[in-house]
């Protein structure tokens, strides 16, 4: 069987709100997008660019075992509804402090369970590097890897 290896960079942004105890349901979207990195003389310098295409929705709940720890799972939406991963949490999250007052940083390793389309018998791994503000504003930097029959 010939397998296929699909890789995304995308930044999502969008929202967390109270979803029961202990949990939150986030919401979140991402154009089309190109991410740059770029190293020179003085260092690493790095560009998020959105570009001509469809978008792309996560939709999640995540639910807290501690204040730092947690489980997710939920689906991401590639251009129509026809194309959709859904995804739940390796072992757990983390989300504590960053140095920014009234910001949280995370990070969070999905495991694929199923998809539709163009993701039917897809199987891999997306990384999740995300901020929570105090406001419930998200930013979640993803990279996925998967492998489609």
């Amino acid at each position: 069987m010939t397998v296929r290896q699909i890789l995304y960079a995308m930044q999502f942004k969008g929202s967390v709100t109270p979803a029961g105890e202990n949990a939150v349901r986030a919401v979140t979207s991402s154009p089309s997008t190109a991410i740059r990195s770029v190293m020179g003389d003085v260092g690493l310098g790095s560009a998020i660019e959105s570009i001509p295409g469809k978008e792309a929705t996560l939709e999640s709940v995540v639910q807290f075992a501690s204040e730092t720890s947690f489980e997710e799972s939920g689906a991401i939406t590639f251009g129509d509804s026809q194309h959709t991963l859904t995804f739940s949490t390796v072992g757990q999250g983390y989300l504590g402090p960053s140095p920014q007052e009234g910001v949280s940083h995370g990070g969070v390793v999905w495991r694929l369970e199923s998809g539709t389309g163009q993701f039917e018998g897809a199987c891999g791994l997306i990384t999740s590097n995300f901020t929570v503000a105090s406001d419930g504003g998200v930013v979640d930097n993803q990279f996925g890897v998967m492998y489609v029959p």
